[in-house]
């Protein structure tokens, strides 16, 4: 049988790329969204690997959705995450302006460092739970 788990991981990984890439280029709100969707992806991984039915965006909810619940400050990072979901795309998000002008260096870096976070948490719990079977 196919362990779906590691497609959601690698995908998690190149979208974090993707991310990194995006935020060299200027193109902050895109690496703020793909941030978001490298820690959506991760956690998605975990709940494949338990053998949970995926549903869902929201990061916070996967999080604490998980049998065991991560540390606080890590679904902290995943709140942050949630806001780039949307908004970094509708320019109904937002009083005035397009989307991506309400992004910068700041918000994508901060977005990187903390999918980074989620992802490391990710990888070490698979590691555990790939160790036991």
């Amino acid at each position: 049988m196919t362990q779906r788990w590691r497609d959601w991981l690698d995908q998690a990984e190149h979208d974090l790329e993707h991310a990194a890439a995006s935020k060299c280029d200027g193109r902050h709100a895109w690496a703020c969204f793909a941030s978001h969707q490298a820690a959506e992806k991760a956690v998605k991984a975990l709940h494949v690997a338990g053998g949970k039915r995926l549903t869902g965006n929201v990061i916070t909810r996967l999080l604490t959705e998980l049998p065991e619940t991560p540390p606080e400050d890590l679904v902290d990072r995943g709140r942050v995450l949630d806001n780039y979901y949307i908004p970094t795309r509708s320019p109904r998000s937002h009083a005035d302006g397009a989307a991506y002008e309400h992004y910068g260096a700041l918000q994508s870096e901060q977005g990187l460092r903390f999918a980074g976070d989620i992802l490391k948490y990710v990888r070490q719990a698979l590691a555990v739970e790939v160790d036991c079977n």
